[in-house]
């Protein structure tokens, strides 16, 4: 018999011409010492050789074609970072507004302080950034929209700049109330388009980590807060704060606005610019312009839109749904105590009872927050976003209960006038609960935002949900006083740890993971044009050799043509 050669047919969408793989010949059979019977059983065997080869063959080249054109498909990774690292620099005042608190009303209560405060100006003091914040968020959904994201991060600077001067020269704390509340207002303007600037910057494989770098700012915040605080007055502590929005306004005029923004606003030249500064010149700027181009038209983002259009694109699923998943995932992670704890983390560890400082011990807390906080936005990229917030879920809710449940033992010894034992166990609950809740509660629904809302209404939706987010974070921090003489301290560490573990439940059921997806996928998910199968199954980056083509690879014979 003749001897026939199998070939695999391979699609290079960089090539002018096919490739052909050669997959493994079959045996040639031996004419002078087989029979015609024993051929035609070699030749069958051969054949079903030659299928296995084929599909080893085949997966094997996808395999290879596949990182091959991934990495052709980055732009420089250095860039990027860059970019967003500056943006980030903003979130940094939110945790300055967060951490200050914590040292501040300590500082105020004494008795030697110039001015002096009471539980109730306390409350205030610490729960009115939260109160404005909300307003905050929602300016910038349309800010955001309206005048591109960069121009609305520069503006978002000026508020935290003049709020921590009234601070700073505060003779009354009518003044402290006033600067609380524009560093509430720029802090909430922050949050949302910090994150949809970095998600619209960077590529996928560097997405999930850049954009988590806004909660290693709002930690490293924290932490300087903690620190400086130990050491130095309140109203020092609020000039040094000044010091981070002038930086970072300066740094960020010199940054490119989103190229997404500037295509759906008809402005192509002007991304192509964009993201010439942001991948580099090496990279296939036009392939990518032409992809946001597309998908702008298909969405339908670039057409001017009435207000019938806008509610219409506000109401549909694909915004509702994200909406929800996010509106209920912030509302369960505040209501289990972690900026409580981030609030009053002086008085928290005053009151547990542990021998520790409690200026030490709030320091080594910051520096738990920010370790794991960095550990998180690795693991965001390797892990995806369920498991993080499995993680912190079931860890926040666990130690929780835990210090509760040993505050409620340290009350009953104090009545008998017991010395407490076992002064480690809430020190270890307050490290523990905030390491599990670093890894998820203060990335994962962050990153999110700028990821599940559909591009058209992604400004409005982002500043819904970080207002949302703040409007808990100011029920919870104002409520904290209160609760504590309603149901006890520890009662309310029990019923933070009960909310934490019940929303584990939703979490399962309905928050998708977003890991390796383009922002197109996803809006393409929730927006029903793709399946929940089809969307588990997808990976962002070129596909495999058979999908580019749309078709089954090709096997040909040896010297016959190509159909």
């Amino acid at each position: 018999m003749a001897r026939q050669d199998s070939a695999v047919l391979v699609s290079n969408t960089n090539a002018t011409t096919p490739k052909i793989v050669p997959a493994a010949s079959s045996p040639s059979p031996n004419n002078n010492s087989t029979t015609n019977n024993s051929s035609i059983n070699n030749n069958n065997n051969s054949s079903n050789n030659t299928s296995t080869n084929i599909k080893k063959t085949v997966v094997t080249v996808e395999s290879q074609f596949t990182r091959h054109n991934e990495k052709e498909e980055r732009g420089k990774a250095l860039r990027q970072v860059v970019v967003a690292f500056i943006a980030n620099l903003a979130t940094v005042n939110t945790g300055l507004i967060f951490g200050f608190s914590a040292v501040a009303i300590p500082q105020l209560e004494a008795s030697d302080s110039v001015i002096k405060i009471d539980e109730y100006q306390a409350s205030w003091i610490a729960s009115l950034s939260s109160a404005s914040t909300p307003i905050g968020c929602i300016l910038s959904g349309y800010v955001m929209d309206r005048f591109g994201r960069k121009k609305t991060l520069l503006f978002t600077e000026i508020p935290l700049i003049i709020g921590w001067l009234f601070i700073a020269c505060a003779s009354d704390v009518r003044y402290i109330y006033a600067g609380r509340v524009l560093c509430g207002l720029g802090s909430g303007m922050v949050g949302a388009p910090v994150r949809v600037y970095t998600s619209e910057v960077t590529q996928p494989h560097l997405r999930g980590m850049l954009t988590a770098l806004g909660n290693v700012g709002i930690s490293v915040g924290v932490l300087f807060q903690y620190t400086l605080g130990a050491f130095i007055s309140w109203n020092w502590l609020a000039a040094f704060s000044v010091l981070i929005p002038v930086v970072a306004f300066t740094l960020m005029i010199g940054m490119p606005e989103s190229p997404n923004y500037l295509v759906t606003h008809s402005k192509p030249d002007a991304a192509y610019k964009s993201l010439a500064k942001l991948r580099g010149s090496n990279y296939n700027l036009g392939r990518e312009i032409d992809q946001l181009q597309a998908f702008a038209n298909k969405s339908k983002t670039k057409e001017k839109e009435t207000w019938r259009d806008l509610v219409r694109a506000l109401l549909s699923p694909s915004a509702l749904k994200p909406f929800g998943i996010l509106f209920v995932y912030f509302m369960s992670y505040q209501f289990s105590g972690v900026n409580t704890v981030t609030f009053y983390a002086v008085e928290i560890f005053r009151d547990s009872g542990t021998p520790w400082d409690k200026n030490t011990a709030t320091l080594v807390l910051g520096i738990v927050r920010l370790i794991f906080t960095i550990i998180a936005c690795v693991a965001l990229r390797r892990c995806g976003r369920r498991p993080l917030s499995f993680i912190s879920f079931i860890g926040c809710g666990v130690t929780m209960v835990g210090l509760g449940i040993y505050m409620r033992e340290k009350l009953k010894w104090d009545e008998l006038g017991i010395e407490p034992v076992n002064s480690w166990i809430p020190v270890t609950c307050l490290f523990l609960f905030q390491a599990c809740c670093a890894l998820g509660f203060l990335v994962v629904p962050w990153v999110m935002i700028g990821e599940l809302y559909p591009m058209k209404v992604r400004g409005i939706y982002g500043g819904l949900t970080t207002c949302s987010a703040h409007l808990c974070v100011f029920i919870v921090v104002k409520t904290y006083p209160f609760l504590s003489h309603v149901i006890e301290k520890h009662g309310c560490f029990i019923l933070y740890g009960c909310i934490s573990l019940s929303a584990t439940i939703f979490i399962y059921f309905f928050l998708p993971e977003t890991k390796g997806k383009s922002l197109q996928d996803i809006e393409d998910y929730f927006s029903g044009r793709m399946s929940k199968q089809s969307f588990k199954g997808k990976k962002s980056g070129i596909s495999t050799v058979a999908s580019i083509n749309n078709s089954k690879p090709i096997i040909v014979e040896k010297d016959k043509l190509l159909p």
